[in-house]
This record gives structure tokens, sequence and C-alpha cells, in this order.
């Protein structure tokens, strides 16, 4: 008996490494396959290798980790199993703008944008990872169209504009509409999609069956092949379903899907150091060290090789900001606490003074999200984010920003203009900085903490018939 328990303890330890591992591929497939059924928030429900729109900014109604509220979205999801994709974009002036290319293991692996590619018009051959220049189908790669190839079957594109009000909006619309996914030849077979795996008994089964079935269906980089194998004890690499495994092995998954679980949601607020408390980490999705293709920057100074490390960070990026961008296209510095170390919440007021404003090549906003949902924050007046094309906000004698977060809308004027709503919970600001400056990048530029502003006891002490000693500040 010592010795069978001592077993089902090992494999649970291995089951909680394994949910580490598999989570962003379990949570991003999740996440395509909602896309084509539901859409995104303003996205609507879009078909394999199209391109939805949102037309206006997303709002609290977009139920989606971290969603931005500085640009309207464009996004594909691609099945590029029918063949090579030609992609077209835009001109687009002196508008900021990316496109953000993810596999399904949640790599970043190109980008075609205001960065990588420039301002012009662009054509880009999407092809899958099989494709080879000169095969069957060669004379895909003499479309004038530079090649872009997909590390998994099914990938992602997120596109990013920049929209500086309601009145822009057009004009966004008229750049969507000139984005366009063409086929390269006649597939008779409609777009496979995300294999479909049936509900297990419990959440936890249901997870590692997807992690068996969807990890087989896109293997992903070589040596992370080599950590899966590992796995064949949990049986997530053979064809039996996870449901027909033996009880001892159900069992060990269970529980490792539990402490994996607990582990990863912990380690949102305690992996990334703490600078003034800030996250300041500008390497949460340097996980990819494999799949390079246009506008992603093959460099040392972007890559995680320590495999724990970086199967820690990929797994927590997912969960806590799913399709973020490279520190080098968008910087994302995300808080919990105040000054003194204390957790956000609504119950407060708290003021954060930018002095200087952060430096970046775009632009920056401070956007508000609750918790543990991360989702944008439904308030009376319809500000989801705070940020310096923000219309009506008053700058300092000095030229700093400071900006008031709390629940209560605030009584002074300029802290009104300057009022980024909050939850009556917990909350979480994350800073996004889009083409972030050298200042940034080399960890110059600090930010301020957040500070709690402190009420005043509404007892005056001049009042002769008040004999109640007052409150101490530091023990309220």
């Amino acid at each position: 008996m010592t010795e069978q328990v001592s077993v089902e303890h090992g494999i649970a330890e291995l089951a909680s490494e394994a949910y580490v591992v598999g989570f962003p591929l379990v949570f991003d497939l999740e996440q395509v396959d909602r896309f084509t059924r539901d859409g995104l928030g303003a996205v609507p429900p879009t078909p394999y290798n199209a391109f939805g729109h949102a037309r206006t900014l997303a709002g609290p109604e977009t139920e989606f980790v971290s969603v931005n509220n500085d640009t309207v979205y464009s996004i594909a999801q691609l099945d590029l199993g029918v063949g090579p994709l030609l992609l077209e974009v835009p001109a687009v002036g002196d508008r900021y703008y990316v496109l953000q290319f993810i596999d399904a293991w949640t790599n970043n692996f190109a980008y075609v944008g205001t960065r990588a590619t420039g301002s012009d018009a662009g054509r880009f051959l999407l092809v899958p990872p099989e494709w080879e220049a000169g095969g069957p189908h060669h004379g895909e790669s003499e479309v004038g169209a530079t090649v872009v190839r997909f590390p998994t079957r099914i990938g992602t594109i997120v596109g990013r504009w920049a929209v500086s009000g309601e009145d822009d909006l057009p004009a966004v619309h008229a750049l969507q509409d000139a984005l366009t996914l063409t086929p390269t030849r006649e597939s008779l077979a409609p777009a496979a999609g995300v294999p479909e795996v049936a509900p297990s008994p419990s959440e936890a089964l249901t997870f590692f069956e997807r992690m068996r079935v969807w990890s087989q269906a896109f293997p992903p980089a070589e040596h992370d092949g080599r950590t899966l194998a590992t796995y064949e004890p949990l049986g997530l690499t053979g064809t039996t379903p996870v449901g027909g495994l033996p009880a001892e092995v159900r069992a060990a998954l269970e529980e490792g899907y539990a402490v994996g679980k607990q582990a990863l949601e912990s380690s949102l607020h305690t992996a990334i150091p703490l600078v003034d408390g800030w996250q300041v980490n500008l390497h949460v999705f340097d996980y990819n060290v494999d799949f390079f293709e246009v506008g992603a920057l093959d460099s040392p100074a972007w890559k995680l090789t320590d495999p724990t490390t970086r199967y820690a960070h990929r797994a927590a990026a997912a969960l806590g900001g799913l399709w973020g961008n490279h520190g080098y296209e968008a910087a994302y510095f995300p808080t919990y606490v105040d000054a003194d170390g204390e957790a956000l919440t609504g119950e407060h007021e708290y003021r954060l003074r930018l002095q200087p404003t952060p430096p970046v090549g775009a632009f920056w906003s401070v956007t508000m999200y609750d918790l543990p949902q991360y989702y944008l924050v439904d308030n009376a007046i319809g500000r989801y984010s705070l940020g310096d094309r923000t219309s009506g906000i008053v700058y300092d004698a000095d030229g700093g920003l400071t900006i008031t977060m709390s629940a209560a809308r605030p009584t002074d004027d300029t802290a009104a203009a300057n009022w980024l709503p909050a939850p009556h919970g917990t909350f979480r600001p994350l800073l996004r900085l889009y083409s972030p400056g050298p200042a940034v990048l080399d960890g110059s530029y600090r930010l301020s903490p957040i500070v709690r502003v402190a009420t005043e006891d509404p007892r005056s002490s001049d009042d002769p018939e008040d004999t109640t000693p007052p409150i101490d500040e530091e023990t309220r």
C-alpha cells in the first residue's frame, strides 16, 4: 500500500508539471474555438481563414483576459490545412497598427505592422509547417509576397489599430476592410479546425484529454516534444482517452490538476519581481526560442532559454494576458498593490503620478481590470482606460500627470478629469506602452508606486463635545 501511495504521489507531481506545460495550448485552442462560434466582444463570430473586425472599442461586455481599450481588433483564426493564404495589408499612413502572429502553443512568431514592416502596403504568403518552396504548388511562392511559415497548422492573427476617438472610427473601418486573406488554391474540404474533444466527467480530466488530443494534433518544437514524452506514465502521449486510464492514474491527474492550477494562479502575483509595486518584466512573452518569421526578433536578449522558467512564464502569460505582444512591440506593466504593499481595492482612493509620462514611439495607457477575471470594469462614465490620447485630462504644471483610481467619483475637479474608475472589490491596473522607447527597454525609466490617499476623520478635534480619540491612521 505504501509503495502504491508513493507511486501515485509521484505521478500526481508529474501531472501538476504537465498542467503548467499544457495549459497554454489548451487555453489558447479553447479561445480559438470559442472565437469561431461566439466571436470576441465586438468582434463577431468568424469562420476560419477570414478576419473578423471590431467596429467599436472593447468594453465590459468583452469577456476576454486583459483585453485592451486602446485599439480596435481585427482577428483571424487560421487553419492552413487548406493550403497557403495570401495576406494583403493596406498603406496606413502615420497610424500605429500591428498584426501579431501566434501559434497553437501561444508562441509569437511574426509581426506585420508599423514597427516591423512599416506603413506601406504589403503582401505576405502564410504557409503551413510542411510547406516547401518549389513543391507541387510551387507557383504559390511566386506571388511576390514575403513568406511567413506557421509552426502549427492552426494559428491566430491579432490585429490592433490605434483609434484616437469615435470620429476616427470610419477611417479605421476602411483600413480593416482593405485587410484581406485569400486562398492560393482551391480546396474542396472545409477547414478542419480544432479537433472536438467531448467533456469528461470532471474539469481536470477534460483538460488533460484536450491536452492529449491537441498536443498530438499540433506538435510543438522538437525539444518541447521531448518534454511531452516524459508524460507517458500519465497516458498523455498515447491513444487511450483519459477517461479510460487506470483509476490510480486518473486520481493522480485530478490531484495534479488542482495543485498545478493553484500554483499557476498564485504565480501571477508572485512570479515577477516588483519595482515600486509594479511587475516590471519586458520578457513575459519571450518563451518562443524556435520560430522567427518576419518582424520577430531572433536575439538572445528576447529569449528565455531555461525550460522551467520558460514553461512557467508561458502558462502565466496565457492566463494573465493571452495573445500579448513581445516587450519590444508593446510593454505591459501590471500592479496589484499600493506603495505600502497592500492590495488595491475600490474601498479606497489612490493616485498614480507619472513624471515624466512614459516615453513611447506610439502611445501609452493605463487600463483598469477587475479580479480575478481580468475583465474591463463597468462604470458610470464609460472610461476603461486613461492615457496620452484621453480627451479632457489635466496635466500637472511640470508636465506630469496624476491619475486618480477609485470606485467613487472624486469630488475635486482635476481629480475627476483624471479619474480611472475602479470596481468596488480588488483590481489590477495595467500600463501599456506601444512601441516603448529606449529608456523603457533599458530599464532606466521607472514608474512611481500607486499611493493610497489618506481619508480624514470626519470628527473635528475643535468640537468640544467630541471626546473620542482620533483613529490611528496606521491601524485603520
